[in-house]
């Protein structure tokens, strides 16, 4: 395994924060565990992106890994069998996860998820690992639009008979869980038809003119935030993504923001003048004899 690559692994780059990281991570845990995915592959996939996560969510094991690379947690690597953190850390095994209790940062890792509950129940639907000594808490569904999704909002809802009011932070998604009283609200999102979410991130798609991919100029495209003037580089090409660096969606927990990336589409006039046409074959027939492309 000294060859792998824990970034690649999860998807992230070597620069990704904590939350990329936990977020890459979840995704790919869902994606891949045994009990959802039927494929060959995804027991293995599954294995590698629960070994990357251990490594670059513990910020010791992160520095060791950019250090010495993965042959440091082989076994019988650093440190002798316990590897380099050998005796640091104490753990409870449930299937394939392992919640770490680390006697030198404090606190539980339940493995990128808020609590040990919330991966069994996204797994296999309300499986309590401690064998039903705890009560779970009530859940209830809660719709929202996109808007209020990535701005936040307050929400009047009646449960029970009884009216509350519930703070939305700014930055959920379809699918968060929000501890609120003595309740779980499970919040699902309206899609938006403009905006597309990809975690923190925001896609759109942007269509432009023949002329203006050529030539280049500036354009408004829409944001989260308002629209923003951009620039359009002559010779811009078809499906072209620019990235709009934190003009996405706030991180529910710590600063930042993720980025939007606008799609370009170019139209391609249908109807043209003669005029038109014959700049047209005048440019073409000028590439041909200077032998572009």
């Amino acid at each position: 395994m000294a060859s792998e690559d824990y970034y690649k692994v999860l998807g992230v780059s070597k620069s990704a924060t904590a939350e990329e990281i936990k977020k890459a991570y979840r995704k790919l845990a869902l994606q891949y565990h045994p009990d959802r995915n039927k494929t060959k592959e995804a027991a293995d996939k599954f294995k590698e992106v629960n070994r990357a996560y251990e490594v670059l969510s513990d910020s010791q094991k992160r520095q060791t890994y950019d250090q010495f690379g993965a042959a440091a947690f082989e076994q019988g690597g650093m440190g002798g069998a316990g590897g380099p953190f050998g005796g640091g850390f104490g753990g409870y095994q449930q299937g394939p996860f392992t919640y770490t209790y680390s006697s030198q940062g404090g606190g539980f890792d339940f493995g990128g998820f808020s609590d040990p509950f919330e991966i069994f129940e996204q797994f296999f639907g309300g499986g309590n690992p401690f064998g039903g000594r705890t009560q779970r808490r009530p859940a209830y569904s809660l719709a929202i639009d996109f808007n209020d999704a990535v701005h936040g909002a307050t929400k009047k809802v009646t449960i029970e008979g009884k009216q509350k009011t519930i703070k939305i932070p700014a930055g959920v998604d379809d699918g968060s869980r929000i501890r609120f009283d003595t309740y779980d609200i499970i919040i699902a999102v309206r899609p938006d038809g403009k905006f597309r979410r990809e975690g923190y991130d925001i896609v759109i798609e942007k269509e432009i003119s023949f002329s203006q991919a050529a030539l280049g100029d500036q354009i408004e495209v829409d944001t989260i935030d308002g629209p923003v003037k951009i620039k359009i580089p002559s010779g811009t090409q078809p499906e072209t993504l620019i990235r709009l660096k934190g003009r996405g969606v706030k991180y529910v927990r710590g600063s930042g923001k993720g980025d939007e990336y606008v799609r370009i589409k170019v139209t391609v006039p249908k109807n043209l003048t003669s005029k038109q046409k014959e700049l047209l074959k005048e440019f073409d027939s000028s590439k041909k004899k200077s032998g572009w492309f």
